[in-house]
């Protein structure tokens, strides 16, 4: 009897942890006894039939992808376009699924990719080919759907919060200072921003924090700015890229002309940049822009021990649920209590999820429209806890090298 085969693929951005998951998928799989395979380079590895036989990869070096960063495998930002209309590449997915007898499919992104995810299983229903598609969340934005949160965030959110308290100490220092502006990723949704108020239960963080769910109006930031630096002589702010002013358009269109990804989305940034410089040029108070930009989603050495375990677990999870017969699901987070912080892993439908994102709610946004309330605070302290130790070697961390052998076709 020829074995089932799992094929598993990574997608979107990278984060932290992305590869926890992986881990547990593979782990998972091995378990069930099937044979496991990865698409390199997101659903484009089986287009291009570049797939790896993870039989082949040493046990050592799986194990490690539990900390190590970026997505190992490879990702991409391919678009499906609708069965319906044109389903020949959907043809050349089953094509390769039957090639190597794949029973289970396990796509691991975000909100575009739990889009991919949910054709890829419309489609494989509707075409009779007994294959259970499961989507493992991930994105540092934590603006999915039907999730008390997503894989990513908690490490990306303790990475700001850190960076923004060691950014407030630096900033203090001297008598007269400056107004820093620290850009945040976050392109429709706040979460990432408003994590910096973190750093305030250590006793130093931002003293503004601006989100893309309130419109932004630069009259009033300016003078907010000023109150705050006249009284400290100092001040931080921290701001999302995706603010828009109050007839929707992204004030990083105002810093430079904008190109658009895949999935037709504005590619953003500068933001922090052009703030500061109308800072200076109206108030002539001298300012510094801090992007963090790629560092948030990869700095594996600030991960979050929470983070890590749940998205091993959320990958194993998608294997148990696939093998018992889920499909065109993805893992998602169901809180039980904050303290003790504890939750539950439940399958929640991908038609759901794929079309909307998870702004911000109101209640965590301060009246002021430049804070966050406690009540931020308490969802999101439980997701930063935990250190993780890493193996360092020429006093540097270790991470997966993976040999990445391709199966012959």
């Amino acid at each position: 009897m020829i074995k089932k085969g799992l094929l598993y693929a990574q997608s979107g951005g990278p984060t932290s942890v992305i590869n926890s998951s992986a881990c547990g998928v593979i782990r998972q799989a091995q378990q069930e006894g099937l044979d496991v395979y990865v698409a390199l380079n997101g659903i484009d590895g089986i287009f291009n039939e570049t797939i790896v036989d993870i039989s082949k990869e040493d046990d050592e070096q799986i194990t490690k992808l539990c900390g190590t960063p970026a997505s190992a495998f490879g990702s991409c930002r391919t678009k499906l376009p609708d069965y319906k209309v044109d389903d020949s590449k959907y043809f050349e997915l089953l094509k390769v699924f039957k090639k190597l007898n794949i029973r289970y499919f396990i796509y691991n992104g975000g909100n575009d990719s739990m889009n991919t995810c949910a054709k890829v299983a419309e489609f494989m229903k509707n075409n009779d080919y007994e294959c259970y598609v499961m989507g493992v969340p991930k994105t540092i934005d934590n603006d999915l759907l039907l999730t008390d949160h997503c894989p990513g965030f908690g490490s990306a959110a303790k990475y700001i919060a850190t960076t923004c308290y060691e950014i407030a100490l630096d900033t203090a220092v001297y008598a007269k200072g400056r107004v820093t502006v620290v850009e945040v990723m976050g392109r429709d949704a706040g979460w990432l921003t408003a994590s910096s108020a973190l750093a305030n239960e250590n006793g130093a963080g931002p003293d503004l924090i601006y989100l893309p769910e309130r419109a932004f109006d630069l009259d009033k930031f300016i003078e907010r700015c000023k109150e705050v630096y006249e009284k400290k002589k100092t001040c931080l702010v921290a701001v999302s890229e995706g603010i828009r002013d109050k007839d929707g358009v992204y004030i990083a269109e105002y810093a430079k002309s904008s190109e658009k990804d895949a999935f037709n989305n504005v590619q953003l940034g500068g933001v922090g940049t052009y703030l500061a410089d109308v800072i200076t040029k109206r108030t002539g108070i001298k300012t510094r822009a801090i992007e963090l930009s790629l560092m948030q989603r990869c700095a594996a050495h600030l991960c979050s021990k929470t983070d890590v375990e749940e998205a091993f677990e959320a990958g194993r999870y998608a294997v148990k649920s696939a093998v018992a017969g889920e499909s065109g699901k993805m893992i998602s987070f169901k809180r039980v209590s904050s303290a003790p912080y504890k939750i539950e892993y439940v399958c929640a439908p991908l038609d759901d999820i794929a079309k909307f994102t998870q702004s911000v709610p109101d209640e965590f946004i301060g009246v002021d429209g430049a804070s966050v309330t406690n009540a931020f605070i308490e969802y999101a302290k439980p997701l930063i806890q935990g250190e993780v130790s890493l193996e360092y070697k020429n006093g540097m961390p270790v991470y997966a090298k993976l040999k990445k052998e391709l199966v012959k076709f």
